[in-house]
């Protein structure tokens, strides 16, 4: 049975993750966010960061799909926790029990998959009731069809049946087994049969009816004739043991696909809750083609930001239709790169249908998301910081698609201005030749000027406000950019703390001079 909480046709299975996933978790903060989501559930941790990251959604009606479906979790966040606990009680079943041990043989395997359907078929009972209490409720598609499935699949009736067949597959009453001889007077061809003969308890117990037919009694002492008896009856069950147990396993797969469908959307109710707590607005934004070249916004903030710091963070309108590249300038610790963070996480969690971080977001999608963010010097690099930058962009483009969004944050900086502006002007006029969409964190005004000279509709320049007594507003403007990034007022900044200090000190230090020190520094 399918769920189809991801996909409208097909189950959700996780693929390989994105070759640059840790550096993807690391230039946009995913680790704070999946942490929230998670809750410090390691399981919803993996599920949530697989979805999130591993299957980069490039249908905009999967992404429709799974935003209805999101839409009704918000409406009813208990059932959906509800279902969840009971779709992590099924997956547990296969943990209980000590038949582990013994399911290599047809016995072993035959009585670990009686015990383990049958405690299945109580937790799908539980399922069955909630989808009966809740169907009337649902308005997406995902949850309706897979209500409709559970009542229509999992009738009273067919779970009676189930009930009475691992009653029958208990064999109480014996195993009845049928052979042909074959060569040599071997055994061939054995085959379970259904018992003609119902017993009660109290014929069992006193032994009151009598088989038909031949009958032979083994002696207490005889070892090998036990064992050839066991023998018959191991190959006479194999057949029925090998279905029973491939029936175990599909309902086992189909508990799991259900918890790791419903991790996905629990870890968004968990960041939907994190989030409006903090009064901070969200959305479900409007995905589009990805040839269309659109990317417009209100109130954007970086979700990773905003779970980490106690007050309000402030979001960004941006409008752009037709532009593949935007170059941000502006001054320092102006809020560029929490900007361009923000960018990055709001494409991700439009594409995984989830909602996004402002009052109202827009974009095409992508098949790619990609980063190239300056990286501080370590241990681990065998070469110059600019050799490595280098060296990841060679990555990147091996992985680039037409369409990709790739995020540049002060790259090419590791060498002087004048070569870094002209390699970066290289890179970037290749790549929007090959239909890349492009985010440029840049202070190298060679560069970014040259493309300002050039007036290219394609082209959008945001800039980092600052008031003229160099106030950070961390609001982002559509500005040409400017030769400074205005560096001297954080230097005025931190050497004004630091006069300030000294000047706090100095009664201490004046007395101090003025006297004669012993050598425990009390004055003589």
């Amino acid at each position: 049975m399918k769920v189809c909480l991801l996909h409208p046709e097909n189950n959700f299975v996780a693929p390989p993750l994105p070759w640059n996933e840790r550096a993807l978790a690391q230039d946009l903060g995913l680790d704070t966010v999946f942490g929230v989501m998670a809750q410090r559930d390691k399981f919803l941790f993996s599920a949530i960061r697989d979805v999130v990251l591993a299957s980069l959604t490039t249908d905009v009606d999967t992404i429709l799909y799974r935003q209805s479906v999101l839409q009704d979790c918000l409406k009813h966040p208990t059932v959906v926790r509800e279902l969840y606990a009971i779709a992590v009680k099924g997956v547990e079943c296969e943990n209980k029990g000590y038949w582990a041990f013994f399911g290599k043989y047809p016995t072993g395997l035959l009585n670990r998959s009686l015990e383990l359907i049958n405690m299945l078929v109580d937790v799908l009972r539980k399922l069955r009731h909630l989808a009966e209490k809740q169907a009337q409720g649902v308005d997406s598609d995902g949850f309706r069809n897979l209500f409709a499935r559970l009542k229509t699949e999992l009738s009273e009736e067919y779970l009676r049946d189930i009930h009475t067949h691992l009653k029958d597959l208990r064999f109480i009453d014996g195993t009845l087994i049928t052979a042909k001889l074959g060569e040599g007077n071997r055994g061939t061809d054995y085959v379970l049969q259904k018992s003609p003969v119902k017993r009660s308890r109290l014929q069992r117990l006193f032994g009151l009816d009598k088989q038909p037919g031949f009958t032979f009694r083994l002696h207490p002492r005889d070892q090998r004739g036990a064992k050839a008896l066991g023998e018959y009856n191991e190959k006479g069950i194999t057949q029925t043991a090998t279905v029973l147990g491939q029936s175990a396993d599909y309902i086992l797969s189909f508990f799991k696909t259900l918890r790791t469908e419903l991790a996905f959307y629990v870890g968004c109710l968990n960041l939907h809750e994190a989030l409006t707590s903090k009064k901070e607005p969200v959305c479900f934004p409007i995905p589009v083609k990805a040839e269309e070249r659109q990317h417009t916004f209100t109130e954007l903030y970086d979700v990773g930001l905003a779970l980490s710091v106690r007050p309000k963070v402030i979001g960004n309108d941006f409008k752009a239709e037709h532009k593949e590249l935007v170059i941000i300038t502006g001054a320092n610790g102006g809020g560029k790169s929490t900007f361009l963070r923000s960018v990055g996480l709001g494409q991700l969690m439009m594409q995984s249908g989830m909602f996004v971080g402002a009052t109202s977001f827009t974009a095409n999608i992508c098949p790619n998301l990609l980063t190239h963010y300056r990286r501080e010097e370590d241990e681990t690099m065998r070469s110059g910081k600019f050799d490595e930058e280098l060296q990841r962009m060679s990555e990147i483009v091996a992985h680039l698609a037409p369409n990709s969004l790739l995020l540049f944050n002060e790259s090419f900086a590791a060498t002087n201005e004048r070569e870094g502006s002209e390699i970066a002007r290289q890179i970037v006029c290749a790549l929007l030749e090959r239909g890349i969409k492009l985010f440029f964190v840049s202070h190298q005004y060679t560069f970014t000027s040259g493309f300002d000279a050039k007036e290219w509709d394609n082209v959008t320049f945001l800039r980092a406000e600052r008031k003229e007594d160099g106030t950070r507003t961390f609001k982002l403007i559509q500005a040409e950019p400017l030769r400074t990034s205005y560096g001297e007022d954080l230097y005025n900044k931190i050497f004004e703390v630091s006069s300030s200090a000294e000047a706090a000190t100095e009664p201490e230090l004046a007395v101090g001079t003025g006297s004669r020190s012993s050598g425990f520094g009390k004055p003589e």
